[in-house]
């Protein structure tokens, strides 16, 4: 587990060593005992504000890889001095108009391969002292999601049932004895 000033120490390091005007803003340096992730926002695609959804993830996208083909050079060059420096890998992603895209990272092997994200819940729960190893905070995961795994699958199973009931209730339904003595021209009251 990385301390808040190894982080900040980390973070000072990218933010004097990346070139200025690479990133907008670096907003995230994270890392865990096999990466470092370091993530900046880049500037969003001018697009006409009622822009439909189609339009706008495309234009995003592009200007992701725009970015990622354009720096891939200069990253590296970064990368290789962060890996001598601090002797971890270095992942690179960007924030543009609120999505979050991860180039590369890591994924370590821990009974299945895991994400940084992933990894560093399971060094908090060993830097807690819940568990002593990945292996056991895995196995720890497990069995909480186990304990509370029977609540949520009877509450999707009731959701299930009520959504049949609906649909029964529907246009497609079968005619119950109301409907069949509207459809005569009587009242299901009268008779």
């Amino acid at each position: 587990m990385i301390t808040s000033e190894q982080n900040a120490k980390l973070r000072g390091w990218f933010a004097g060593r990346l070139p200025d005007g690479l990133f907008e803003e670096l907003t995230e340096v994270t890392a865990d005992r096999e990466e470092i992730t370091v993530v900046g926002r880049i500037a969003a695609p001018r697009l006409a504000e009622d822009a439909p959804d189609a339009e706008r993830k495309a234009a995003v996208d592009a200007r992701i890889q725009e970015f990622r083909d354009r720096t891939r050079e200069t990253r590296m060059d970064v990368a290789r001095d962060a890996e001598h420096r601090f002797r971890h890998k270095v992942s690179w992603g960007v924030v543009c108009d609120g999505e979050r895209a991860l180039f590369t990272h890591v994924a370590a092997p821990v009974m299945t391969r895991l994400r940084q994200p992933e990894r560093q819940v399971l060094d908090t729960l060993i830097a807690a002292g819940v568990a002593r190893s990945r292996s056991d905070a895995l196995a720890w995961c497990v069995r909480l999601v186990q304990r509370h795994t029977d609540d949520w699958l009877t509450e999707l199973r009731d959701s299930l049932e009520h959504v049949q009931r609906v649909r029964a209730q529907g246009p497609d339904a079968a005619p119950g004895p109301a409907a069949a003595a509207e459809s005569d021209g009587g009242s299901p009251d009268r008779g």
